[in-house]
């Protein structure tokens, strides 16, 4: 095999067959590298676009880093769909099949615990969301587009309204927060009694992310797949228990946030 090793993963050997059609970085289908007890997946990939000058350029070329992770986990996906994968950075290379397996040599003891730890589990995540309404919105005290007191400022006893708004709306929008961050506890607690193990990821900015909404919940949670269906269908259950809020679920993922790994 020419060309550099881009490495999707590290797994316990596995007998399953990969699809047929699977293809990855750079549209070559993966291949398993094996070493000892641990197999590495890779696909080559050319020099030009992946040794280290040309890769940290492409790094800053949003278009092609996103059509990369896109083919980096089509493969993740397969691998989870057959074992439980313990997946690499994306943009893991190396010179040639023996870099890899000196990698996998050195941190054979590390990967071999990871592996056991996440054998016959699946990441599933969970987000909880405060829907938009514009009853929720604050007033503009500089002139922009939001809320507005319902009295004119030239009319007598208007700034007492005002005051009296603006306070109602915060004493409201303060209980919203209340009722979402009570919501989300208690479904966190839930969820939890499924999972061996759990992680509580920063909220996501809306304006990043362009989901509607303030996210107040962004949980993983490592899941026998045994449990699964039962997580799955207590979050089904839960998802019109609180008005206003809107609960996603996304997996079965590998378990990246429960991997320890940053090669």
């Amino acid at each position: 095999m020419s060309g550099l090793r881009y490495v999707y993963a590290v797994c316990r050997p596995f007998g399953t067959p990969l699809p047929a059609q699977l293809t990855g970085v750079a549209g070559v289908p993966p291949k398993q590298l094996v070493h000892g007890d641990l197999v590495a997946v890779v696909g080559q990939v050319p020099e030009e676009d992946f040794a280290e000058r040309p890769l940290r350029a492409h790094l800053e070329d949003l278009d092609w880093l996103g059509a990369t992770a896109r083919a980096h986990q089509n493969v993740i996906d397969a691998l989870t769909v057959v074992t439980s994968p313990l997946p690499l950075r994306l943009a893991t290379v190396f010179r040639d099949d023996s870099g890899v397996r000196s990698m996998m040599e050195e941190r054979e003891e590390t990967f071999l615990r990871t592996l056991d730890r996440l054998d016959g589990r699946v990441e599933w995540g969970v987000k909880v969301y405060s829907e938009p309404t514009e009853a929720s919105e604050e007033p503009d005290l500089s002139g922009g587009t939001g809320a507005r007191p319902a009295s004119s400022p030239g009319r007598a006893g208007s700034g007492r309204d005002y005051l009296r708004q603006r306070r109602n709306q915060r004493k409201e929008s303060e209980e919203k927060w209340e009722r979402a961050e009570e919501f989300s506890r208690r479904l966190h607690e839930s969820l939890s009694g499924y999972a061996e193990d759990t992680r509580i990821h920063a909220p996501q900015n809306s304006a990043l992310s362009r989901a509607p909404g303030r996210n107040i919940l962004n949980a993983a949670y490592l899941v026998p797949r045994t449990e699964s269906e039962a997580f799955v269908e207590l979050v089904d259950r839960t998802k019109d228990d609180a008005p206003g809020l809107r609960v996603e679920l996304t997996g079965p993922w590998a378990a990246y946030s429960f991997s320890g790994e940053d090669a």
